[in-house]
């Protein structure tokens, strides 16, 4: 057995869902919405499969959906692209794992930023990569020159980077991003950016992709998520944005994983990705409303909510409870209170804070009632 996959112990994303099913709790733990997705999007994706092709699509992705990727970045982000340089994935995940493949060999150093997506890790040692941690703590997750300057080193070849962040909610400024842009330029290191919430942001804290900076273009690979755009995580439709140099081999890459992507799925994203800004703005003060419901709830509740200005997530920090287990925290409320969150350390491969958790906000009203509902004196009987 291949010990990268063979050692790893159960995910705490399982575990608790397992214990929320046992003790009927309100799930606030997995980040995915209560509602079904936008109608139109959907009937889309259906009629493509009884009236359009239900064989193996291109490779690379059907030509309308890379063209709608290529100009829906045009519109939103100002980015100057064409369908070349634009490759369909089966989801965000498979995108980040062929391109570790891809870029890296054994022994190349991969910079990561914790807490991390929890796929993140066991990619990159599968790929041979060696981690080189910069270590974010609370409230504001942020990190400095001399952070990455402890990172990166003479054989770092990748930097894996993820803003909006999950799980914190950080969505990282010009600031922070042309900080990180120096430290790839000079090592002459890829930025690999998983960028799934980038439509997932509130109080105007408006995603500023890596691959705008100066210089980055030529050196960045860009990953986003139809699953996150449109609140539809299950159908796994990713996108993978790079120059020319860099998708030669990343194509390779996924050629040899998934292939391709269901077409009925990819024909039904083209068509979403094709709708006006108002969708997209609509969608961000829907959630944002959500967000904001749940955060005054835990507060009125003696809880300390950490801000987050983007993703399905908000955080409390448990510390001022004298909480510093934040794995028992979890386990206690969901068998006590029934309501199943995520420990924040489990997002950590090492220097893990243990005083935060994480509740996912992207739930219809009368499931985040029911579970601030039950979370009343729950603060004092930590």
């Amino acid at each position: 057995m291949n010990p990268v996959f063979a050692d790893l112990p159960t995910t705490v994303f399982e575990t608790m869902s397992r214990l929320a099913r046992q003790h009927g709790a309100v799930n606030l733990g997995q980040g995915f919405p209560d509602d079904p997705g936008p109608l139109d999007i959907r009937r889309a994706a259906a009629d493509a499969v009884f009236d359009g092709w239900n064989q193996y699509p291109p490779m690379m992705g059907l030509p309308e959906l890379r063209q709608a990727v290529a100009d829906h970045y045009g519109r939103i982000q100002n980015l100057a692209l064409s369908a070349d340089d634009v490759m369909v994935t089966s989801g965000a995940t498979e995108a980040l794992a062929g391109a570790l493949l891809a870029l890296i060999e054994p022994g190349d150093e991969v910079v990561l930023f914790q807490p991390m997506y929890d796929a993140y890790l066991p990619l990159v040692r599968r790929a041979g990569g060696i981690p080189r941690f910069v270590t974010l703590k609370p409230p504001h997750w942020d990190f400095s020159d001399e952070d990455l300057a402890r990172a990166f080193s003479p054989r770092t070849r990748v930097v894996l980077f993820n803003s909006p962040l999950n799980p914190t909610g950080t969505v990282f400024g010009r600031a922070a991003l042309e900080r990180l842009a120096r430290f790839c330029t000079a090592h002459d290191a890829v930025a690999l950016c998983d960028e799934v919430w980038e439509h997932v942001t509130f109080d105007r804290a408006g995603h500023i992709p890596m691959m705008s900076l100066p210089g980055m273009r030529e050196r960045t690979v860009k990953v986003g998520s139809a699953g996150k755009i449109f609140g539809l995580t299950g159908w796994k439709v990713g996108f993978t944005v790079a120059a020319p140099a860099l998708m030669r081999v990343l194509s390779k890459a996924h050629q040899f994983l998934t292939f391709t992507t269901p077409p009925n799925l990819q024909s039904a994203v083209a068509y979403g990705l094709g709708k006006p800004a108002e969708h997209f703005d609509a969608m961000r003060s829907g959630l944002q409303r959500s967000r904001d419901r749940l955060a005054a709830g835990l507060a009125e509740r003696g809880f300390a909510v950490l801000p987050t200005a983007g993703t399905y997530f908000l955080n409390v920090d448990l510390a001022p409870l004298g909480v510093t287990d934040d794995v028992g925290f979890c386990e206690r409320l969901v068998a006590q209170e029934g309501v199943a969150a995520v420990p924040v350390s489990a997002f950590y491969a090492e220097d893990a804070v243990r005083s935060v958790v994480r509740f996912c906000f992207a739930k219809a009203d009368a499931t985040l009632d029911a579970a601030l509902e039950r979370l009343d004196g729950a603060a004092s009987r930590r």
